[in-house]
């Protein structure tokens, strides 16, 4: 089993309440979401294991059970070509949970006019092959979001 923690603090909201279809129906994978604080922080790895994609918004930690777990920053923010998106690991390194991945600013983020919410998403899943997932409630980077089978 793989828990999976927050990469980020704030409020965990549920992927239905991501204002995005994709993420919102679950097409890219079950999981849950966060709405992250409104100051530059650091996103995290959600498991320990290998970067296998990096983008500024974006990136997918595997573990060593093969579990891929996508940390999107934002909706939409692939528009924002990177600005305000700092890269702190390369792709093909392996990251301890808790390492820090990207630097960003979620206010930032949505002075662009984008959406700061955060899916954190089990790619390639399905819903009952996860467990206890957060979908209220604040949380801390590192606080566990959900466990997958």
């Amino acid at each position: 089993m793989t828990t999976v923690t927050s990469p980020l603090a704030g409020r965990a909201i549920g992927l239905a309440a991501v204002p995005d279809p994709v993420f919102s129906g679950a097409m890219v994978g079950p999981g849950t979401a966060i709405d992250p604080v409104r100051e530059p922080s650091d996103a995290v790895a959600p498991v320990d294991g290998i970067v296998v994609s990096l983008h500024p918004h974006a990136f997918v930690v595997v573990d060593d059970q093969g579990h891929g777990v996508l940390t999107h920053l934002g909706i939409d923010t692939v528009q924002l070509n990177g600005e305000g998106f700092e890269l702190l690991v390369n792709k093909g390194d392996t990251v301890q949970r808790g390492q820090a991945v990207v630097r960003w600013d979620p206010s930032a983020v949505e002075a662009a006019g984008k959406s700061a919410v955060c899916p954190i998403v089990a790619l390639e899943a399905t819903a009952d092959s996860l467990s206890d997932v957060r979908e209220d409630g604040d949380v801390k980077a590192g606080d566990t979001l959900f466990s997958w089978q």
